[in-house]
């Protein structure tokens, strides 16, 4: 550690950080031969002083600046052994050595993959046979056919699958599905291509999407709507099926 004139810093290679304004006489600090710096902290007179060393975050703070954070001394003792318990703690759930924890969870990323894979199957499996019976459901209002129901057990995915599948068994149909996702409301409406110059499923989905607290849109053949009041599906349905009373011609 050393005090000098600013120039003779500079001209010894100091680097200056972080915006600082640095007066004649400025502190430079020197590590080895691979780091100079000038600094007006407090630092240890070696680094042999800090003892073990431990790198715990990095980021980005500005364009082309870095920073480290780091831990020093008993500070990063304890910061492995924390690490080396929760690495003990892994192991044995994942009842595998600690050395063969990273292929353990590996094979449980594919295990997971393949389950929801065939979580995906056996969902459009049913939704497939849900269609059928739905397909039975459906009213016929001056010729063209009206269905609403709300589906138990479905997600964004099955509701639109059912919703293609319907509209190829009953033709000129408009439909509006419904489903409760965790704690939220979910609406799919549909209309058959040749009806889509007389009704918008968008305009349809805007009528009912409000008794679910909640707003959509998409295209005049398909739209959804996504809401936080899955307790008013049932007044959407109902509303939906007005609205077909009133508009159906």
């Amino acid at each position: 550690i050393e005090e000098m004139d600013i120039e003779q810093a500079k001209q010894a290679g100091a680097m200056a950080l972080f915006g600082e304004k640095y007066g004649d006489r400025v502190r430079v600090v020197k590590l080895g031969d691979f780091s100079i710096e000038l600094c007006g902290g407090t630092h240890v007179q070696r680094t042999g002083d800090i003892g073990m060393f431990k790198i715990v975050s990095e980021s980005g703070v500005a364009a082309g600046v870095r920073r480290i954070e780091a831990l020093t001394g008993e500070a990063a003792l304890d910061y492995i052994m924390q690490q080396n318990q929760l690495l003990q703690d892994l192991s044995y759930k994942l009842k595998a050595d600690s050395n063969k924890i990273v292929d353990k969870v590996e094979q449980l990323i594919q295990q997971n993959r393949s389950a929801e894979k065939e979580i995906e199957k056996l969902k459009f499996k049913l939704a497939s046979q849900a269609g059928a019976d739905l397909s039975s459901k459906a009213k016929t209002i001056n010729g063209i056919k009206f269905l609403a129901e709300k589906i138990d057990g479905a997600d964004n995915k099955t509701l639109r699958e059912m919703m293609d599948k319907l509209k190829n068994q009953l033709g000129k149909a408009i439909i509006v599905l419904a489903a409760q996702i965790d704690d939220k409301a979910m609406l799919v409406v549909g209309v058959s291509k040749e009806l889509t110059k007389q009704y918008s499923a968008n305009n349809l989905i805007k009528e009912i999407a409000g008794e679910v607290d909640g707003r959509g849109g998409g295209r005049p053949d398909m739209a959804q709507a996504g809401g936080k009041n899955p307790a008013g599906i049932q007044k959407a349905l109902q509303k939906a099926q007005l609205w077909a009373e009133q508009n159906i011609q």
